[in-house]
């Protein structure tokens, strides 16, 4: 037993593989027990198992056996993998199991069978079983029947497909055991519970005794029909209501009927055998048939009658046998003859179905004819051949036809047409008898009924009674409106007949499913069931589509299909009753009409109407206004009212006033009443008349559109246009026109008669007064927006001068839409007007084209023409092809009788003489146009034919056939051609040509459709084929075409399709298919309006309506080809679950392919490490080569064989190149479904790739490469991090590739190099990259190069290893490359270092030969002055480089700290870029870095997540971190184990500690400035912040903006935790402002946010009301003016000028803050003369420049206040007095600087000051100085007042100012110090008194206030001591411990006492005490404005840079930086960047 205790131990997977059978026997026990516990059936568990449960089926011995079918039972119903196995398990049960003793063994493979059925692999299961039939072992074929039969009884016919079984039933009859015998009658007896009699055929020739049988059986069948009783997985619903429904009766009745209807549908005629009958024609038939005696044409008939009995036919060319069975019917003058040719008609309808669809046309009219011979037989074989002739073909097809010979007069061909139109109805459901249709044939109808003959009579309404039946009242009752009620009631009567007289005959249900046209159906097949359900269908969906357009009112109903609309309008009358109909009354005779007036109106109004004093006329006029005005609409008699406004003088009146009101009042009563059109027609005339009036016409207008909106439009336009150009007067048909461009505008173009307007347009045309031409031409012009081109048709023959004009109008509308209607959709009126609207839909949709005059060229196309064209002379035949070109020229358009023509066209189309053809083409193209829509009938006979041609040899005759092709589907859609199987005929044919034309068509055309004929799926297979052509052409079409084939038809009938290929061909389709379900595009949304041509081009277009276009313009016309990844989402639903099992769905070959469906990847523990280990150990060959030797091959081999599906390591392996693309294609397949496989192998997988480099063939590496793509994105989603072993022994052979010399490889090179550092360390990767540029190809050193700079570009200096220094002097070494391009990349490299880090590159580079050094510079400064080469480049070749480091660091399972910084280094890099663009002279213009460019749209549009808060950057606990905050070594290495290099240094720690400023969490925040503060503050080590400046000053400006937007008014946060944050904010920042050195490094764009956020924060009244918030503010107020003082003087000068511009420019931004941004300037010019040394002039010009252009000087006026004009003034005259003259050479940088306003202002200034006296120009320059001129006699005491305010606006001398002024003031009490105040803000005032008292009561000893301590002088007084830096000191210990917020809230109170600030609240608050300025500022109540517009002003906040940048052609970016050689939008990229995610965070609370 010591065997057993050793298996005893393994696992269960183990266990059951096993040699020892019992050990087999336990682990199918446990994994029984294990498969019943797994409650996820997505369990990775499942997946162990898949390769093993074909074992556990065919276990050899047979008591494991039957544990291991339990087992594998259980694993089918619950693996949600179990479909991957179906193949190999079932073909195992079959084999292995059904041939077993034991019952139990058969019993449970059957229920493994029937398991996997239910999981939705039938296909593959009865594929093994019908397999299984063919076993030499008789028990297995009974086994295999008894499971088909159980399968057929449980889920039905429809879930087993019938076809084939019934295709083996009679070999099985045929068997000699007994048992198969019995089996199979058993089964048929099954199968004929589902088909019935469609069984017959096909059994008719076995044995007849065993056909007794079966029919003795059968006839005990019981009728009822059968129902499924298993469901699938995915039929759980019909389950539960089955299971609900055990009663009969219901839902799953229906759906039981609905299943046993289909399958006879089908299956009687599916499964014939088609014989083919042409070539068994008697040899003599066409000599026979046309002989003289009778009995000759009967032989020969007689013969054709017996070869037609065959139930189907083979399709081939019949058109010569319809045509002479045509003539026969037409012409025989022998009856029996006439009706034996029908029936030999009916016969071939019958047998070839849908093929016989394309000879319908012809026969149909001739037949209809014949029905005037009275005989009943043949009437009765007419009537048969119509309907069997009918089913081929459409109703839509036919109708011309049919049409036609409703008017005929012979009363028997009246009848016999409607009852076959009665017969034709009841195969149609309301989708396939739309509107469009029921309006021509009730039209014909209605005649019908009232015909004299009472037989006519009744065929009309039996037919109308079916019409109403089928397509439902709503869609009929509009066009029985004029029907008496007696014959409604009859036409009632006969639809509820209708199920009667079909009832009897069957009980089967009509209809298939609503909406599908059923086609194929016996005539018979027409039950009571289906007349109702059709007639539901009618109602709901005319309900369904009406609702949504009520609601929207009438027009924008264009969007809908036609057949909904014909539904739609009857609906809203059906709902509504009488009142929705139009309004009808008879003639009112005018004496009941004055009684009807006078018992609404004042009889003073009735007796004064026709007064000769036309004031009492105007009087009676305005009474009858009010009157009506007042009136109820249901009281009002409008006839009356109307007819009494037309007596006498009526229109005729000559006072214009009473005129006037008249018309108004018509008006009024036609919006108010129920105005009908009998009222209409008394005022129109008079309308009409007056409409040219020039003082009445307005109100006549006014009057006509109230009318027109009472009685629709269509009719109202058609009488005032007819009533027009009856009379004489230009002026009124000139103003009608008008009136009817503007009605049609407002209406829409619903249901007008287009053809009379024509007419009358035409009219006008040649009108002599121009104002007439003029406004019929504007009137097409409106027409044409509705009816597009076509329209032109009409006018072709107008002299050309005209056509010129109407050209030019139609060209000013091209493009536009129309508008969408206004009017026309109120009141009562709507049900009418939607009825209108609807018809008006085919009106104009479809038929612009049908109004056309056609002429019939019947009569032209004479016998003798086509003889010409049939001549053996070529000459000949080519005159008659030219007399056809000009009969149709001559026609232009014609009707679609063109007799004999087609055929001898199609004839041409192979001649011999190409230029016969191409001149047929060009027939054919002109045929097309001419004939228009109704070309449609002449597809199949002449369009499939010119589809042949495309395979002509000639390039020129093919693209002539297209053009046809083109023009043809133009004017038909699609449809025609898709149905049947010509199309897929065509494809069959082995020409490349013919393949690669029709291809490319096709997926031109198949996007472009909604829907398409089932018949499409024919063309498949030779589309399989088309895929493994040997033409390479022909195989890239179908590879374009397959996606568009899979739209419509789905992917899982085209991976069904692929069961008929050999193994490997359906291996490549299959990989085909799933490539092409990932492109496959989204169906076209539903068009604006499915006119009949739904096609690509511009047809459409013209045809829809112009609301529609608005909504949706072009969905039909363009190719529509959305996105993949949306199509892929939206179109099928990835079926992940059935990928797999597809694959190996049918495999007809068992040994080669049986073990193609497990996994392909199986997962070995611990297999990867183990290789490791053995390569680390030396165990095996390290992989590192040269070139690929054997033994390193054979290594992998044995490698792989353990955890690769050996099939696909033998195509890996293979010899033969293109195995490895099919193992590649199986790999990319697999890749989604297999990632923990693909994961535990990815070592060899990229080694093997490796290799795969070292191929020559280009088609593998492309297809590695796209692999690798796929690939390294999936890892990257998994956030796999490489090992070293994976990367070493992969990233060098990949590098090798990027000197590929062809682009596209070395492009996807470089893609797949940005992708790994998703994965492994970019700065690992480096180091590879490094060796790469070592090697030989000068193409891979240039690519390494670059790629490096890519690398530091994104991730920055830290990537460079070993050390920056090293790395870069490697890269120096190559700017003396002897290759060009090596050279440049060198030189662009390091210029983007450059651009990174600045002017330390020149050190780190070290020595350059003198020659490389001059290159180097020369290309810095170049790319300085244009955006460098290397970003663009960037931009084209790499377009995933996602530098989001962020998303990197998580990838690589990095800790948080990384991550963070990552963060804020990307927002640092974007301000330094930023920052540079605007400022300094020798950088590039970078693009803003793409980590901003990722998904902001999505992120805005994501309002559910918040996982973009920027600032909550960070939430844990960090202080254990961060104890030794800066040692060089950090010990963050603890935080993870993949922590990178890159990041070990001072820089990271500080980019982290920076990251966390910004957190969203408080404490965290106040921790990192603690940190920060301290770093600050150890003079030693504050140079290490250095570089960090703008990244820390961003972080604290967003943490700013994060408490002003989110904390402040978060409730629940306590407000001292935000006094706490804001101290150590301002706290940190001053220690910061203190070091002048650091202060320098902040930029332009980051000192504008920052003085943004501290000004925001001074106006923010919540902080004063927070306790201490008055201290805050005190603090912020001295941080200022330490940011004034100590910044880059040019920066912030700058910057300040740009936040004044943006403050004035946004309109929501509060004055305060403007004159808030002033004060500081002010600030700035006084600090002027100290720094003007230091400052970039030429910038701060610039700037001025841009705030001078946005504002020029006559707006600044415009300011409320005139603060802004004089602070410009002053800086100007203060840099004028510093500077003169010379501040003119600093104008450099301003463009065309002689336009500039500044230039002209700086010269004035500059006059002025040589001009005046220097002490008036400082007076001038002195901003508190008051502007008047003193007297002379007070000028002294000024001089010394001014002197003393001078002091004190000073910052240094503030407090002896004070003591002078108190002193003065005690000397001169009467001094009158008023007007140096007045001109001061209250502010300053204030601060002057508080300064003076307090000096009062220091003199007085009333305390004394410790000067010496840090702040408070600073607080109260403006004094700064020159000992800045105590600041310091109070805030925060500098022996470097850390210091807690609660010890900086301490030390603030204690400095309030100091300063006696306790009870300061009453006192007014300084919120930025004259620190700034001398005129100081003015008190800051809380500005509630302020707050309200902070966000809009962030959102504004620099749009207007980019507009002025356009506007004046300034080419600066941002206004401010060096001139560039394009505007660049760097600055205002980012601002948008921070707009955008300041929009994000606003909705996000």
């Amino acid at each position: 037993m010591g065997d057993d205790s050793e298996w005893m131990k393994l696992p269960i997977d183990q266990k059951c593989e096993h040699k020892l059978w019992k050990a087999r026997l336990n682990g199918y026990e446990e994994a029984l027990k294990l498969f019943q516990k797994i409650d996820d059936e997505k369990s990775p568990e499942w997946s162990k198992y898949l390769g093993l449960i074909k074992k556990f089926v065919t276990d050899s011995n047979a008591v494991a056996q039957l544990k291991g079918l339990e087992a594998a039972l259980a694993y089918v119903e619950n693996a949600h993998v179990a479909g991957k196995t179906t193949g190999e398990v079932a073909s195992g049960v079959v084999n292995k199991v059904f041939n077993q003793p034991k019952a139990r063994a058969k019993e449970l493979g059957l229920d493994i069978c029937l398991m996997y059925i239910e999981i939705e692999k039938g296909e593959a299961v009865q594929e093994e079983l019908l397999k299984g039939l063919d076993n030499k072992n008789p028990k297995i074929i009974v086994a295999c029947i008894e499971t088909l039969r159980k399968a057929l009884s449980e889920f039905g016919s429809k879930i087993i497909s019938l076809k084939p079984i019934i295709k083996v039933l009679p070999k099985l009859f045929e068997s000699r055991e007994k048992a198969v015998r019995d089996e199979a009658k058993l089964l048929a007896v099954e199968i004929y519970r589902w088909i019935r009699d469609a069984l017959r055929p096909p059994l008719q020739n076995i044995n007849s005794v065993q056909l007794k049988e079966l029919e003795e059986e059968w006839v005990k069948v019981s009728s009822v029909a059968p129902k499924q009783t298993r469901f699938l997985r995915s039929q759980q619903e019909l389950k539960a209501k089955f299971e609900q429904q055990q009663a009969v009766g219901g839902d799953a009745d229906g759906g039981g009927d609905d299943e046993e209807e289909a399958v006879p549908q089908v299956d009687a005629y599916e499964l014939l055998e088609a014989v083919e009958i042409l070539s068994k024609l008697p040899k003599d038939f066409y000599e026979k048939i046309e002989a003289k005696k009778w009995q000759e044409r009967k032989e020969a008939l007689e013969a054709v009658e017996l070869l037609v009995k065959n139930p189907k036919l083979e399709s081939g060319d019949y058109a010569d046998l319809v045509k002479v069975l045509k003539k026969v019917v037409g012409k025989d003058t022998n009856v029996m003859l006439v009706a034996l040719a029908a029936k030999c008609l009916a016969g071939l309808a019958t047998g070839l179905r849908k093929k016989f669809g394309q000879y319908a046309g012809h026969v149909v009219p001739t037949i209809l004819e014949k029905f005037k011979e009275k005989k009943p037989q043949v009437v009765q074989a007419l009537q048969e051949a119509i309907d069997a002739i009918f089913l081929t073909t459409t109703l839509q097809n036919i109708s011309e036809d049919v049409l036609a010979v409703m008017d005929n007069k012979n009363p028997t061909i009246k009848q016999q047409t409607s009852l076959f139109i009665a017969r034709s109805f009841r195969h149609c459901t309301p989708s396939t008898l739309p509107k469009s249709l029921l309006k021509p044939f009730c039209a014909a109808l209605l005649k019908h009924i009232n015909d004299s003959a009472p037989e006519v009579r009744d065929a009309g309404f039996e037919a109308l009674g079916t019409a109403l039946k089928v397509a439902g009242e709503k869609a009929v009752n509009p066009f029985l409106a004029d029907v008496d009620k007696l014959k409604l009631d009859r036409i009632k009567e006969c639809a509820e007949k209708v199920e009667l007289v079909y009832g009897k005959k069957t009980g089967g249900t009509a209809e298939k499913k609503e909406g599908k046209p059923i086609t194929g159906k016996t005539p018979a097949l027409s039950g009571a069931g289906g007349d109702k359900e059709t007639k539901d269908a009618a109602t709901k969906p005319g309900l369904l589509k009406k609702a949504p357009a009520v609601k929207s009112g009438g027009p924008p109903k264009k969007g809908k299909p036609a057949a909904a609309a014909g539904m739609g309008g009857a609906g809203a009358k059906g709902k509504k009753g009488p009142e929705t109909k139009e309004i009808f009354e008879s003639e009112l005779s005018i004496e009941v009409c004055e009684e009807k007036a006078a018992a609404v109106l004042p009889a003073s109004c009735i007796q004064q109407l026709d007064s000769g004093n036309w004031k009492e006329r105007l009087a009676c006029m305005e009474e009858f206004q009010k009157a009506v005005e007042l009136m109820e609409r249901n009281e009002m008699p409008c006839q009356a009212l109307v007819r009494m406004l037309a007596k006498k003088p009526g229109w005729k009146e000559t006072n214009f006033q009473v005129m006037q009101m008249k018309l108004h009042i018509v008006a009024l009563i036609a919006q108010k009443g129920n105005f009908s059109k009998t009222s209409a027609q008394v005022v129109l005339d008079g309308l009409v008349d007056k409409v040219g009036d020039v003082k009445c016409g307005s109100n006549a207008k006014e009057a006509m559109t109230a009318i027109a909106e009472a009685c629709q439009l269509p009719w109202t336009a058609e009488q005032v246009v007819a009533m027009a150009f009856s009379q004489k007067n230009p002026k009124n048909q000139s103003e009608t026109l008008n009136w009817l461009s503007n009605a049609i505008k407002e209406f829409g173009f619903s249901g007008l008669n287009v053809k009379a307007f024509i007419s009358n347009v035409k009219t006008a045309l040649a009108a002599t007064n121009p104002a007439v031409r003029t406004s019929a031409i504007t009137l097409l012009g409106v027409m044409y927006l509705y009816m597009g081109p076509p329209l032109r048709m009409f006018f072709e023959d107008e002299k050309p001068a005209l056509l010129s004009q109407i050209d030019a109008e139609f060209e000013k509308m091209q493009g536009q839409t129309a508008p969408t209607p206004t009017r026309g959709i109120s009141r009562h009126s709507g049900g009418g007007g939607d009825d209108g609207e609807e018809e008006e839909q085919e009106d104009v949709g479809n038929d612009v084209v049908d109004l056309l005059p056609r002429t019939d060229i019947g009569d032209k196309i004479t016998a003798e023409l086509v003889s010409k064209i049939g001549d053996k002379n070529w000459k000949i035949r080519k005159e008659g092809l030219d007399e056809v070109t000009s009969i149709i020229n001559d026609a232009k358009f014609i009707q679609p009788n063109i007799g004999e023509l087609p055929a001898a066209l199609k004839s041409r189309l192979n001649d011999s003489n190409k230029i016969l053809v191409q001149q047929t083409l060009s027939i054919l193209q002109q045929l097309a146009t001419a004939m228009g829509p109704n070309i449609k009938q002449h597809v199949k006979n002449l369009g499939i034919p010119v589809i042949t041609v495309l395979g002509d040899s000639k390039n020129n005759v093919r693209a002539a056939a297209l053009a046809t092709v083109n023009a043809w589907a133009e004017q038909t859609g699609m449809k025609e051609w898709l149905e049947g199987e010509d199309l897929a005929e065509e494809l069959k044919k082995e020409n490349p040509f013919l393949r690669q034309e029709l291809l490319g068509w096709l997926a031109e055309k198949l996007p472009t459709l909604r829907s398409v004929p089932s018949d499409l799926l024919l063309c498949v297979p030779h589309l399989y084929s088309c895929l493994e052509d040997r033409n390479g052409d022909v195989r890239k079409k179908a590879q374009d075409a397959l996606p568009f084939f899979m739209m419509h038809l789905g992917f899982e009938k085209m991976a069904k399709a692929t069961s008929k290929l050999k193994p490997t061909s359906k291996d490549q389709v299959l990989a085909m298919l799933e490539k092409a379900k990932a492109n496959m595009p989204a169906k076209p949304a539903p068009p604006a309006k499915a006119s009949s041509r739904v096609v690509g081009g511009a047809a459409p277009a013209k045809f829809q309506p112009a609301s529609a276009l608005a909504e949706d313009s072009g969905s039909n016309t363009m190719e529509s080809k959305p996105d993949p990844k949306k199509a892929k989402a939206g179109g099928t639903s990835s079926k992940a679950k059935g990928v797999q099992g597809k694959k190996v769905l049918s495999k007809p070959n068992l040994k080669e392919d049986d073990d193609k469906s497990g996994p392909i990847f199986i997962i070995v523990p611990n297999g990867k490490e183990q290789r490791m280990k053995d390569e680390k150990g030396l165990k095996v060959l390290k992989w590192n080569f040269t070139t690929p030797r054997d033994e390193y091959i054979e290594q992998l081999k044995t490698q792989m064989s353990s955890c690769v599906a050996k099939w696909l390591q033998d195509e890996m392996f293979h010899a033969d190149f293109q195995h490895h693309n099919k193992a590649l294609a199986v790999m990319i397949e697999h890749l989604e479904s297999e990632k923990d496989g693909v994961i535990s192998c990815l070592d060899l997988i990229l080694k093997w790739l490796t290799l795969r480099f070292f191929d020559t063939n280009t088609s593998v590496l492309m297809k590695a490469l796209e692999y690798l793509k796929l690939l390294f994105n999936l890892l990257s989603q998994e956030e796999y991090h490489l090992t070293e072993n994976e990367a070493s022994s992969f990233i060098p052979y990949l590098i090798l590739k990027v000197g590929e010399p062809k682009d596209v490889i070395r492009k996807d090179v470089r893609a797949i190099l940005n992708r790994m550092c998703l994965i492994y360390p970019a700065s690992k990767m480096f180091t590879f990259i490094m060796e790469g540029t070592k090697s030989k190809n000068s193409k891979q050193r240039a690519e390494c190069l670059e790629e490096l700079g890519c690398l530091v570009e994104s991730y920055g200096m830290n990537v460079c290893q070993p050390t920056p220094g090293k790395a870069l002097k490697e890269m120096a070494t190559h700017i003396g490359d002897r290759d060009n391009t090596v050279r440049n990349a060198a030189l662009n490299t390091i210029v983007t270092v450059y651009n990174v880090h600045g002017d330390q590159v020149f050190k780190l580079i070290g020595n350059l030969s003198e020659k490389d050094m001059s290159m180097l510079e020369e290309r810095i400064k170049r790319s300085a002055k244009r955006p460098s080469a290397a970003p663009v480049r960037q931009a084209e070749e790499k377009p995933q480089r996602t530098q989001n480091i962020s998303a990197n660091a998580s990838m690589l399972r990095k800790g948080p700290a990384e991550d963070m910084s990552s963060k804020l280094k990307i927002m640092y890099r974007t301000y330094r870029i930023q920052n540079r663009n605007m400022g300094s002279h020798s950088e590039t213009t970078h693009t803003v870095p793409r980590e901003f460019q990722l998904d902001l749209d999505e992120i805005e549009n994501d309002n559910g997540t918040v996982r973009c808060e920027m600032p909550a950057l960070v939430q844990h606990k960090l202080d254990d971190i961060f104890e030794p905050v800066l040692i060089p070594e950090p010990k963050i290495r603890a935080v993870s184990p993949h922590f990178d290099d890159m990041h070990s240094n001072t820089a990271s720690t500080i980019n982290f500690v920076i990251s966390q400023v910004a957190s969203g969490d408080i404490n965290t925040s106040i921790q990192a400035l603690a940190q920060i503060d301290e770093v600050l503050r150890q003079e030693d080590k504050a140079e290490a912040m250095s570089g960090h400046i703008d990244q820390f000053l961003i972080a604290t400006f967003m943490q700013l903006r994060l408490i002003y937007n989110t904390h402040m008014a978060d409730e629940k946060l306590d407000k001292d935790e935000i006094v706490k944050l804001y101290s150590c904010i301002i706290g940190s920042m001053i220690s910061l402002f203190q070091i002048e050195s650091l202060a320098r490094e902040a930029s332009t764009g980051v000192l504008k946010d920052l003085m943004h956020g501290l000004i925001t924060l001074m106006l923010d009244s919540r902080v004063e009301d927070v306790e201490d918030g008055e201290q805050v503010i005190r603090s912020v107020n001295l941080l200022v003016v330490k940011v004034l003082e100590k910044s880059d003087q040019t920066n912030i000068l700058s910057a300040l000028l740009v936040l004044l511009q943006d403050s004035l420019l946004a309109t929501a931004s509060s004055p305060k803050f403007s004159e808030l941004v002033m004060k500081c300037l002010w600030r700035m010019v006084r600090l002027l003369p100290e720094t003007i040394n230091s400052i970039n002039l030429d910038r701060i010009l610039l700037d001025i420049h841009i705030f001078m252009k946005v504002f020029p000087k006559e707006k600044l006026k415009q300011c409320k206040s005139e603060f802004p004009i004089r602070t410009l003034k002053t800086l100007l005259h203060t840099l004028c007095k510093l500077k003169g003259p010379k501040i003119l050479d600093h104008l450099t940088m301003i463009d065309n600087k002689n336009e500039s306003e500044l230039e002209a202002h700086l010269c004035r200034v500059m006059k002025h000051s040589m001009d005046q006296t220097g002490s008036k120009a400082d007076k001038d320059t002195e901003k508190g100085a008051s502007r008047t001129e003193e007297k002379a006699s007070k000028a002294k005491v000024n001089d010394i007042l001014a002197e003393i305010f001078k002091k004190i606006g000073s910052k240094e001398n503030t407090k002896e100012g004070l003591a002078e002024l108190y002193e003065y003031k005690k000397k001169y009490s009467d001094a009158d110090i008023e007007p140096f105040l007045k001109n001061s803000s209250q502010f300053f005032q204030s601060y002057v008194e508080r300064g003076l008292r307090l000096i009062e009561t220091e003199r007085e000893g009333k305390g004394r206030i410790a000067a010496s301590t840090g702040i408070s002088p600073q607080m109260e007084g403006t004094c700064v001591p020159a000992s800045t830096h105590t600041v310091s000191s109070s805030i925060g210990n500098t022996n470097g411990e850390e210091v807690g917020p609660s010890v900086y809230l301490e030390r603030l109170k204690i400095l309030r006492q100091r300063c006696g600030l306790d009870n300061a609240k009453q006192e007014d608050r300084p919120p930025l005490t004259s620190l700034l300025s001398k005129p100081a500022l003015p008190t800051v109540a809380s500005s509630t404005d302020m707050l309200h517009s902070k966000l809009s002003q962030l959102r504004e906040s620099r749009e207007q840079y980019q507009h002025l940048d356009l506007d004046s052609n300034q080419t600066h970016s941002s206004g401010i930086g060096t001139t560039l050689a394009s505007p660049s939008s760097a600055a205002a990229n980012i601002d948008d960047l921070k707009k955008r995610l300041e929009r994000i965070k606003s909705s996000r609370k």
